[in-house]
């Protein structure tokens, strides 16, 4: 079992801890103003005229507009006059009239009833908000008007913004974010100066004859009662929240358990209130309320005999067990099965220069950044992403869509940029992050074929062992198989070889917005930003706060487990738009983040009330599943002022149910409004001690980050024929003379020329190493080579050893050189005698199109020739099972059909200007045996048959690829071409139909 973290909360005396130092502040009771009294007679002439005055008016001018008897079949078939309508209307008139009178007895009722929250009449939402606003402006100048809602300044407001926020969970959940995760809903206003204010009123609380008490509602759907909500209604200022929680703090409630700093709220607790606290659910002692149960008279007549002495003697037990209960504990672990894992790399050998440098800093790792080998999820997705820009530059360049750049290589990093990318392939965890997306889409299939929601996780932590924590809000019952509880029913547990058996689910991300903060006794935690109750905040100086904050922006827009979202950045970040440009925007200020946001706010509320769900998490799972609810998470870098940060805690009190996250960076370790605390230290430490979190934090510094932007620019398909050049990055020479020493075939099955067999047991391991060296002729880390080698990790004596035996099996040149050497910048490079076929391929074509060919048909032609002979299949095509899984992380599997595609367009060329169509089409047809899906290898193809002359012939290549086109029927070009070169080809489809 992991060591628990203990905080500050807890002092090793046990005593209580004090409450951190305020300046006293004078004690505001609110009293009745003119105001309050002109706004209570305007509600009774309201009421007066909607409850008293439409039904006399509809009496006296219109009547009652139903017949007096039973009307007859020829009453159907009546003309439709002016007076049937108006008929219609009344009575429309009369059923609203009906409803919102029983609205407004209903609310009556539960304000001078002293108990319970009022029932809800069907249908009727916001004709019971306004029956509720009404009644509580009349009631504001008595003594029940406190338990009921605002008065008319905020009439006008939808019904869903005056709902409890779905996230204020009050049930208390063991394990991360302890007794802090609904609470912190409530502390969405809160200001730091009011907390000397909470001492102040206690003392008057006790001096108060009648001491009031609260019993905490249970919830209603997923909104529930918190602190906050409490102070609102019965103290009228959800601010003064801090009050409640000063006269409750640990004191031992009817379930055992403690409000301690940070803490949950849980049903049936008792919560003593100010003595200024007015409302119709309130419980005054010793004169409870009339229907209030002996057993919960009997719970608060216990619970006021805990006072003040109990509070100290729990105090002093807050180094047992009690204390314990409010502690985070990481999940319970299997042992691992393996040493290592790729979310920690295996140790570099040692230089004698071992760097002792914390992660914050800008470390390096024999050579490499630390901070993108320590972080497997994020160097996963940027990778990801990399490949993808990548490969949309290929074939941008390939179709002719950027000029000057047709055919092109890709570019080849250098300097901090080439270390990044090194970094990142070693890091990488594609597998953790390929169970990761199966787990939760695999989760979220099983609950919507059961018919169940998606339960609120606050967080995922995947374990050394590869296993998957999902720490949910509140216990949601019995997880799906083969998912299973773990170490209580707040959090649900899938194993690692449980996960492997996950296939492709089709069915929306369910947490898109989970991502990586650290590392906590080899556990990984991933945060859900969007379902957090309100601003996260992060304190530290402002160079650690961005290394946090461009590690959490770029995961964010490159992950593997998310759909789609949009990723707001505020105050920093104005260069990682490359990373990902259809997620990632920028805005100026707050202001315009308070404007984007606050109608984003409405529009989304509005959405949800429209589609009849109570939270994103719903929707997730519905019907519009693929296109809706998609997060919108915002980091602001720049601190805020007070008054912004209230207006941006207004807007984040209901964005958890919404899919609205925030973290907020501040200067200090108050932020108003911040429902979870966070600090980031110069050791690279994130810390928060109320939610008992100490991880080694998962950074992003400036430097990687630029380097990381490089990479992404230089392969960006839009920067124009200014790029590199257009040169392979290894030539050949193709003469007679330049016979290499050892020739690898790797174009097809794998083969090697010029070197014995190696020992069959480390024949294959041999065989990998050195197609990875060849596919990289600039160079290769030896991490780089050890992490695809061994994807789980390896020691570096192994490495080293595998190293030695391929330096031995290559052998030496004639003139005593090894054939395996390492260049100035340590990586792995083979000397000029070691080629494959792939490297002569792109020395043919570009000696064919830019070399010597270019001045000689004849050797043009024989070069083009020789070339598309060297196709002999697909890349290394018997590979064995389990092997060269680094090959996802390349984009050859993208260069070599684009290569052969150019090389047989080439040749078709060559032989259509001598009318040799027979030999063009044998041309194409051979590089459309390697590349089938190209396009332009059929436009060619068609043009070529036509130059045959052979009608037949034709229409049987359009059938051939009418067929190949399936459901989704032919490209446009490809139609267009068919209708100028055989007008009727759709005859011969239709009669094919």
């Amino acid at each position: 079992m992991p060591r628990r973290r203990t905080t500050s909360s807890s002092s090793s005396t046990g005593s209580s801890p004090a409450p951190r130092n305020r300046t006293p502040q004078p004690v505001r009771v609110r009293r009745r103003s003119f105001g309050d009294f002109v706004k209570a007679f305007l509600a009774f002439v309201v009421l007066l005229v909607l409850v008293v005055g439409v039904p006399l008016a509809l009496a006296t001018q219109i009547g009652w507009p139903l017949p007096d008897g039973v009307p007859g079949l020829d009453w159907l078939q009546r003309e439709i006059t002016v007076h049937t309508f108006l008929s219609i209307l009344t009575v429309v008139v009369w059923f609203a009239w009906a409803q919102f009178t029983a609205c407004v007895l209903v609310e009556v009722k539960a304000a001078l009833s002293g108990v319970g929250v009022p029932g809800r009449v069907p249908g009727s939402g916001p004709s019971q908000l306004l029956a509720r606003q009404l009644v509580a402006a009349l009631l504001l100048v008595g003594a029940t008007a406190a338990s009921l809602t605002p008065g008319l300044s905020q009439l006008g407001q939808s019904i869903e913004g005056n709902q409890k926020p779905s996230v204020a969970a009050a049930q208390q959940t063991p394990g991360l974010f302890a007794q802090q995760q609904e609470q912190a809903a409530g502390t969405a206003n809160a200001l730091a100066e009011q907390a000397a204010q909470a001492a102040a009123r206690a003392d008057g609380a006790a001096a108060h004859g009648d001491t009031k008490y609260y019993r905490i509602q249970p919830p209603e759907g997923r909104h529930h009662d918190s602190l906050w909500e409490i102070a609102d209604r019965h103290l009228g200022d959800g601010r003064r929240y801090k009050e409640i929680f000063e006269l409750n703090k640990d004191r031992v409630q009817p379930d055992g358990s403690k409000l301690s700093e940070a803490s949950l709220i849980r049903p049936g607790w008792i919560m003593e209130m100010p003595g200024d606290a007015r409302g119709g659910e309130l419980v005054e002692m010793p004169d409870a309320a009339p229907n209030v149960s002996e057993q919960v008279q009997q719970q608060i007549s216990d619970y006021a005999q805990t006072g003040d002495h109990a509070q100290g003697s729990g105090g002093a037990q807050g180094g047992g067990a009690g204390a314990g209960d409010a502690r985070v504990s990481l999940p319970e672990q299997r042992p691992a099965p393996t040493p290592a894992t790729p979310a920690t790399p295996d140790p570099a050998p040692s230089t004698g220069q071992e760097h002792a440098a914390p992660a914050a800093a800008v470390g390096h790792s024999f050579g490499l950044p630390e901070a993108l080998l320590a972080a497997p999820l994020l160097a996963a997705g940027l990778l990801g992403a990399l490949g993808r820009r990548r490969r949309q530059a290929l074939w941008q360049s390939a179709l002719g869509n950027v000029g000057g750049r047709r055919g092109m290589e890709p570019p080849t990093p250098t300097g901090d940029a080439q270390d990044a990318q090194d970094a990142l392939l070693v890091g990488a965890d594609p597998e953790g992050v390929r169970l990761l997306d199966r787990s939760l889409r695999g989760l979220a299939a099983a609950l919507a074929a059961e018919s169940r929601p998606l339960p609120v996780v606050y967080a995922a932590w995947m374990s050394s062992n590869g296993d998957l924590h999902l720490q949910l809000a509140q216990p949601a019952g019995k997880p799906p198989t083969p998912w299973q509880h773990g170490q209580d029913q707040t959090f649900w547990m899938l194993a690692r070889a449980d996960a492997e058996g996950y296939e492709d689910a089709d069915t929306a991300a369910p947490y898109p917005g989970l991502v990586s903060l650290g590392t906590m006794d080899d556990s990984r935690l991933l945060l859900n930003l969007e379902a957090v109750p309100g601003i996260v905040s992060l304190s530290g100086t402002e160079a650690d706060r961005a290394a946090v904050f461009a590690s959490v922006a770029a995961e964010l827009a490159t992950n593997g487990w998310s759909d789609r979202m949009t990723i707001t950045l505020v105050g920093f970040g104005d260069d990682l738009t490359p990373l990902a440009p259809n997620r990632i925007r920028h805005l100026d200020g707050f202001e315009d983040l308070f404007e984007t946001m606050s109608a984003e706010t409405r529009q989304r509320r509005g959405a949800l009330g429209a589609a009849g769900h109570d939270s994103v998490l719903t929707g997730r799972t519905g019907p519009a599943q693929h296109t809706r609810w998609a997060p919108h998470l915002v980091l602001l870098a720049a601190q805020p002022s007070d008054e912004d940060a209230l207006r941006l805690a207004e807007l984040a009190a209901d964005a958890a149910r919404l899919g609205i996250g925030y973290l907020v960076g501040t200067e200090g370790a108050d932020l108003p409004g911040a429902a979870w605390e966070m600090e980031i230290t110069g050791e690279g430490k994130l810390l928060a001690p109320l939610l008992g979190l100490e991880l080694e934090a998962q950074l992003l510094p400036v430097a990687q980050q630029r380097a990381v932007v490089e990479l992404f620019t230089d392969a960006d398909p839009e920067r124009g024929p200014g790029g590199p050049a257009n040169t392979p990055p290894f030539l050949v020479d193709v003469s007679e003379q330049g016979r290499p020493a050892v020739y690898a075939r790797l174009v097809g099955s794998y083969e090697i020329i010029g070197l014995d067999a190696p020992d069959g047991d480390r024949s294959a391991q041999l065989h990998e190493a050195l197609a990875l060296l060849l596919l990289h002729r600039e160079g290769v880390h030896p991490r780089v080579l050890a992490s695809a080698l061994w994807p789980r990790g390896v020691t570096a004596d192994v490495r080293d050893a595998l190293l030695e035996r391929l330096r031995a099996w290559l052998g030496t040149d004639p003139d005593g050189s090894a054939r395996l050497r390492t260049d100035a910048g340590g990586r792995l490079t083979l000397a000029k005698s070691v080629v494959s076929d792939l490297d002569v391929l792109r020395s043919l074509y570009y000696e064919a199109t830019q070399g010597r060919g270019v001045g000689s048909r004849q050797v043009r032609g024989r070069l083009l020739t020789d070339a598309l002979v060297l196709v002999r299949g697909p890349l290394l095509a018997d590979r064995p099972e389990g092997r060269y899984r680094w090959l996802t992380h390349e984009i050859i599997d993208a260069q070599l059909p684009l290569l052969v595609a150019d090389t047989g367009l080439a040749l078709c060329e060559f032989h259509l200007e001598k009318n040799r169509a027979e030999k063009a089409i044998e041309a194409l047809n051979a590089a459309l045996r390697t590349a089938p899906a190209d396009e332009r290898l059929w436009h060619e193809l068609l043009r070529a048959t036509h130059a045959t002359d052979d009608a037949g012939r034709l229409h049987a290549l359009a059938a051939d690829l009418i067929g190949r086109s399936g459901a989704r029927g032919l490209p446009p070009r490809t139609e267009a071409l068919l209708d100028e070169l055989l007008p009727t080809w759709r005859d011969g489809v239709a009669a094919a139909g």
